[in-house]
This record gives C-alpha cells, structure tokens and sequence, in this order.
C-alpha cells in the first residue's frame, strides 16, 4: 500500500535534485536563437568541455529571450557565461551578472558596437572569440591563390571602417595597397564601388551590415563579376552566390575554441581580452575560378595556408 505513495515521494526527490543540479550550472550558454549554427557551436562547446571533466549537467542553455527568466539562484552560482551571437551578449551584460562572460559568433564590428553602447557599465569581464578571420591570414590566402594579387579593394562601413588601420598595417607587412571609396552607409553607391574596383586585383569583403547584407551582395557581385575581380568573402554563402572564395570558421570550429577558451576561464587562467579563430576553412567557387582562368581546390589552399602560419 505504500508503494505508489513511496515512488511519488522518489520521483519528486529526483526532480527537486534535477532542479537543484540545473541551478549550480556552472557554466550558462545563452544563444542568440535556436539556429542550427548556434546549436552545432554549443554541442561542440559542450563536447569540449565534457574532454576535461566539465558534467552535462553543469552545463545550462537557455535562448537569449528566455534570459530574464534566469533566477538569482542559478545567475549567482554560475561561473561563466557563454553568449553566443550579438543579442545573447547585449542581453547577458545587461543583468549586471558580476560573472565573467566569453563572447563568441559574433564580428568584431557587432561586439564593439554592443561594447560601445554598454559603455562602462558592464560589470563582467568579458573575453571574446571574434567570428572574423585575422587580416593577415585573409592576406596571406589572397597571395596563394593570387599570387599576382597586390591592389586589394575595400567596401567599409561605419562600423568596419574601424579596422582599417589594422588592414593597412597588414597589407604594408605584404607589400600590398589597399583600394577603397567613401564610407558606406545605408546602401552601397556607385562611387564606392567604382574606387573598390577600379584597379583592383581583388575584393576583400569585410563584414559589416551597411555594406554586405541580403539586399546588396548581388548588386556587388555582379559588379565584381562585370570588373571581371575576384571576391574573397566571410561567408561560404556568398561562395554560392559567386564569389570565387571564403575564408570561415564553421560554428563547430569556433565551438571547439569557445570550449577550450572556457575552460582556461574556469580555471582562473589569464587570457587576451579578443582572440581570433584558430581553425578555419576554405571554399572555392570552381565555376568562377574557371571564369578567371584559375585552378584553384579548397583542400589544397587550406593545406597551404596552415603551412604558411607554422612559420616562425
């Protein structure tokens, strides 16, 4: 007679401890939505830390919408926040969690503009894994793939324009110019295209959402297309769409980094306040090589590539 009432008093023993176990995560990862890149970046995250002993369930996911939700049980024995996307982040800072926050899938343009406007009110260290590739490798797979490549043009936008010291030194360390018009802003112009193409060698994209977004990369590529100049995009989509290569790091990649990047955290360990991907991919549109006269195979730049950063 006792059984139903003993299995009932078991089962909500084990919830209470689920319950329990949930609100000591020691690490939460907040998702900017529930995309498939998002969700392949935690798994590898998570797979990542699980290597070096971190339980599953120590380990918390929750949508960045669903953050206001977070009881100050769990926000206070949390050790580390993981935002994965823009929003995630802006979200995550703007509870005043006093935990350290890693920041990851997100371009160094979008981070510094939640930066920007959080000012100095956050109250978390925060580290972040940009989504960007360092210039000096996207310069370095121009020189393989073009080795005849030296005007290198740019489209920036309010918020890329930031880099471009950056891209200048990196281009002079390889004796390369750069080729860019006025500043984008709300549209790409003629002019800015023209002063980007005109000359050019290649297009070197880089991200920001005034200049490449849905309503403008085919206007662009048909221009580089008519220029008969190549782009190196950020985006194996815009390889689809035509330009001839991307230069990445697949949400796994940067989830695997994310991980080991955590767990150093965790572990009290001092690191840069920015990092930029270790591991990579390359894609090659082989219809617009062809195009260009080019044989060009991903596989093979890729190979080169990491030589080339392996020299001392």
């Amino acid at each position: 007679m006792f059984a139903r009432p003993l299995r009932l008093l078991a089962c909500l023993l084990c919830a209470w401890c689920w319950a329990s176990f949930a609100q000591a995560a020691g690490v939460v990862i907040v998702f900017s939505e529930r995309s498939a890149s998002y969700v392949a970046a935690a798994d590898a995250l998570v797979a990542a830390l699980e290597l070096e002993g971190q339980s599953r369930a120590e380990v918390s996911q929750r949508i960045a919408s669903e953050l206001d939700g977070l009881g100050a049980t769990e926000a206070g024995a949390s050790k580390l926040f993981i935002a994965l996307g823009t929003d995630a982040l802006k979200r995550v800072l703007a509870r005043d969690l006093r935990v350290p926050v890693l920041a990851a899938l997100i371009p160094r343009s979008g981070f510094e503009r939640v930066m920007k406007e959080v000012g100095g009110r956050a109250s978390s260290p925060v580290t972040v894994l940009y989504l960007d590739q360092p210039f000096g490798r996207q310069l370095d797979l121009l020189r393989i793939a073009i080795p005849g490549a030296k005007q290198v043009g740019v489209l920036w936008g309010g918020e890329s324009v930031l880099q471009q010291p950056a891209l200048q030194t990196a281009l002079r360390a390889r004796d390369m110019q750069e080729l860019s018009g006025p500043v984008v802003s709300g549209g790409v112009p003629n002019a800015s295209l023209n002063a980007a193409l005109e000359n050019a060698d290649v297009l070197l994209a880089v991200a920001d959402p005034q200049v490449y977004s849905s309503g403008t990369v085919a206007n662009i590529l048909l221009a580089t297309y008519r220029a008969r100049v190549p782009m190196l995009a950020f985006s194996p989509a815009y390889v689809r769409a035509g330009a001839l290569l991307s230069l990445h790091s697949t949400p796994t990649q940067i989830g695997v980094q994310a991980g080991s990047i955590a767990r150093s955290l965790l572990q009290g360990s001092s690191l840069p306040s920015a990092l930029y991907p270790v591991d990579f991919t390359v894609t090659v549109n082989e219809h617009v090589a062809r195009s260009l006269g080019l044989t060009l195979d991903a596989l093979s730049l890729s190979d080169k590539l990491r030589r080339v950063e392996k020299r001392p």
